[in-house]
Order: structure tokens, then C-alpha cells, then sequence
């Protein structure tokens, strides 16, 4: 099947909003067994449109648009494609209720202009939108005039909103793809995730290893980020799951060090599901990340549950006062130095009680470096019971992503000591 997406939207291309929505649908096809052959976002004018949208119908099966269905001057694309595919529009009545329904059900009187979201492409499948306005459509374009073979196409528009398109799409769209476009293969797409290390080095170490598979179909992929390369097998056919289990066994064991989660997982999620289960607290002290790894910590639910407190000491005498960091130590090594991340690791754990404590202090730049502690030099800690652990990394970056991957690096520095203590 041959799946195209559309994003409208003159916001996208001016970089003013980001386009969130081709990341989530093609994901949510994806994990349903399908996969998109092409993206484009295009303005929020009348020739973009129907040019995307007859040149889509004219290649794919299945056409998803986003965006252009509210009640303002920009929102054409429901007036648009009724026109390219010659159907009227039609009141309907039902999606005007719901309209209605959604004005009164806060209070407030529903303008005149938003009743143009209750017009409807002839034919139309009208997709209710329980958390907005502007309805969802689905259209079955049979015939296909656009298609040199006439071969029907189904057009699913949905709102741009993120709040309204993504439950539209998993409670209506999903089951109408179901109907429409029954899988006739097995279909497995598994992602492991990595860090701390590149992905031309992760393909050396795994792609001879896994060729056999690769070679009878397996798709095999990378994707880097900053920190981290995702490493994915996608397999089809009644072997599918056993191939895919084979591929992450065999990545498995030629770089087991790396991996810290899948699919979805992030390193901040997994370390605390990880702490959870064991009823096990974690104590940060941050100085050049400036509290960028309790941000990333307690942007995970649960992290109550783990986090007992971050401190974020910047200056000399924050480091004495709230850690107890000597002050000896600080004339002696200076602020970024092995002794300094190692006392400000135990003084937190010690205030807190911790079962572990994690503690950075660098040199973000873009000044501020020296022959001997050059810009992005970090000292990074990991003390628990069993003692305390000291790292030197030297992360040369703009400030941003400095803070991101050294954030990373200490988190993995918990993650491995965790599944150690598992494997003891």
C-alpha cells in the first residue's frame, strides 16, 4: 500500500510552528504495519493544495491531510479538495450539534463563522471531533480519477490541532484503515536504543553480524541524535517476529553497553521505572548543566517517586554551603575538577539520604577554557554505598547541546551501575 501525507499550513514553512504531525502519523502507521512513501507541508494557498492533493491521488492509496478544515480565512483545504474532486458541499447536521455542543458545554456562544466547519464534501465520511470543532473527513475517491488506472484512493482529513488530530486519528481513523486496508503479511518493527556511541561505529559492529538476515529481507536502520543512534529492524512475513528477535539478540551481544532501552524509551524514563522498582532515590548536584538533568528526570510521571532533590550550585560558594564542598578543594583543583564532582556527588547524597547521587561540573564556553581544562571539559559522578565513580568527558558543543549529552553521559552513567547491581 502507498501512503502520502500532506501537512498544510503556511506556519510550517515559515518556521514558525513545528511540524509535530508527520513525526506522530507516520509512527502511528508504523506500529500499524504500514509505512509512508512521502511528506510534503505545503502553504495555505489554493494552487499548493490542489496540486499536493491531485498529484497524491494520483500515486498513493491512501492520502492523509492535516490542517485547513477550521472556520478563518486560511482554512481552505475542505473547500479546496471538494472542488478538485467536483462535490458539493453539504450542511450536516449532525457535525453542526456537535458544534454546538462543544460552545455550550463551555459556556460560551458559538460564533456565526464556525458553522462553516459543518459543510461536507458529498460522500463524505464525517469524523466527530470530541475535543474541537472542525470535524475530521473521510473520502472514498472510486473512481480514482487522478489514477491512470482509475484504482481507488481513500482521503482522510483531519484537523491541525495536535489535541484534536491525534485521538481522531487512533479512535476513527485506525479502525477505517482496518476496514479499508487489511494487513496481509506479518509485519514487525522493533527500535533499540543506544548511547555513547556513533552510528557509523554501531553499523561496524552489528551490520556483518546481522548480513544473513539483512540479506533474506530485514530491513536494517540507524537514526543519530544528539546522545543517542536508534537502531532499527523492520521484518514482514510469517518469520517476521522470529527474525526480528534474532536481529536483537545478535545486536545485543556485540553492543549490549550501549543499549539502555526500546522503542519509545528515553534514558530519564528508564532510570526512573528502574529506581521504582527497586524503592531506590536519586540525589542530583548540577552546576554546568544548570538543573537540565532534574528538568529531564521530572518530565517523567512517576519521578516523585525516585527524585529527592536537585541542586543546582553554579557558584564556588553554593557548592560549599549546600554541598559541603571544601573549600580547600576548590583553590586546590578548581571548581571544574575530579575532587570538586566528587565531593559535590557524596555531599548530595549525604544531605539527602540518597541511595545515589549524580553531580556535573564543566566548562559549557564558549569561553572560559585553558590548555589544561580545554572548553567542554566535564567532571561527572555517580556516588552510592559502594563508593564513588569519577568520569572526565569532553563535550565540545554549543551550550545547548553540551548540557544535553553530558546530561546524558552521567544518566548512563546510572543506568550501567544499576544493571550491574541487576546482574551481581
Amino acid at each position: 500500500m502507498t501512503i502520502e501525507l500532506i501537512n498544510t499550513g503556511s506556519e510550517l514553512l515559515l518556521g514558525f510552528v513545528l511540524n509535530t504531525h508527520q513525526q506522530w502519523i507516520c509512527r502511528q502507521l508504523t506500529d500499524l504495519g504500514h509505512t509512508v512513501s512521502r511528506q510534503v507541508a505545503v502553504p495555505d494557498g489554493g494552487h499548493d493544495i490542489q496540486q499536493a492533493v491531485r498529484e497524491a491521488l494520483g500515486r498513493a492509496d491512501l492520502v492523509i491531510t492535516t490542517g485547513g478544515l477550521g472556520p478563518t480565512c486560511d482554512d481552505l483545504t475542505r473547500d479546496l479538495i471538494a472542488q478538485l474532486l467536483k462535490r458539493r458541499l453539504l450542511h450536516d447536521e449532525a457535525a453542526l450539534q456537535n458544534i454546538a455542543r462543544f460552545f455550550a458545554g463551555r459556556g460560551r456562544p458559538m460564533p456565526e463563522r464556525t458553522k462553516v466547519e459543518a459543510l461536507v464534501p458529498e460522500g463524505a465520511m464525517v469524523l466527530m471531533n470530541a475535543n474541537g470543532t472542525a470535524p475530521g473527513l473521510a473520502i472514498e475517491v472510486n473512481p480514482n480519477p487522478f489514477r491512470p488506472d482509475g484504482r481507488p484512493s481513500l482521503l482522510v482529513m483531519l484537523p491541525g490541532p495536535p489535541r484534536e488530530l491525534r485521538p481522531m486519528f487512533s479512535q476513527q481513523v485506525v479502525p477505517l484503515l482496518a476496514r479499508h486496508f487489511p494487513l496481509n503479511e506479518a509485519f514487525v518493527c522493533r527500535t533499540l536504543k543506544t548511547t555513547g556511541i556513533g552510528e557509523s561505529y554501531m553499523e561496524e559492529r552489528i551490520s556483518a553480524p546481522l548480513r544473513h538476515l539483512t540479506d533474506a529481507g530485514m530491513d536494517l536502520g540507524f537514526c543519530a541524535r544528539v546522545g543517542e543512534v536508534d537502531v532499527r529492524f523492520v521484518a514482514r512475513g510469517p518469520r517476521a517476529a522470529a527474525t526480528v528477535a534474532e536481529a536483537e539478540a545478535i545486536t545485543r551481544s556485540k553492543a549490549g553497553e550501549h543499549i539502555f532501552g526500546e522503542q519509545d524509551d528515553s534514558l530519564e524514563s528508564v532510570l526512573v521505572r528502574e529506581l521504582t522498582a527497586r524503592g531506590q532515590k536519586l540525589a542530583l548536584a548540577e552546576s554546568c548543566t544548570g538543573g537540565h538533568i532534574a528538568n529531564r528526570i521530572t518530565n517523567i510521571p512517576g519521578a516523585s517517586a525516585i527524585l529527592l532533590a536537585g541542586f543546582v550550585t553554579y557558584a564556588n560558594e553554593a557548592k560549599m554551603v549546600t554541598l559541603g564542598v571544601r573549600e580547600e578543594t576548590l583553590k586546590s583543583h578548581g571548581a571544574v575538577s575530579e575532587a570538586t564532582a566528587r565531593e559535590m556527588a557524596e555531599g548530595a547524597r549525604r544531605v539527602t539520604g540518597a541511595d545515589y547521587a549524580l553531580s556535573v561540573t564543566g566548562i559549557a564556553g564558549p569561553g572560559g577554557g585553558t590548555d589544561d581544562k580545554p572548553v567542554g571539559t566535564v567532571f561527572m559522578a555517580l556516588a552510592s554505598a559502594k563508593g564513588t565513580t569519577v568520569v572526565r568527558q569532553l563535550n565540545r558543543f554549543d551550550r545547548e547541546t553540551f548540557k544535553y549529552l553530558t546530561a546524558q553521559q552521567v544518566m548512563m552513567m546510572l543506568y550501567r551501575e544499576l544493571q550491574a547491581g541487576r546482574h551481581a
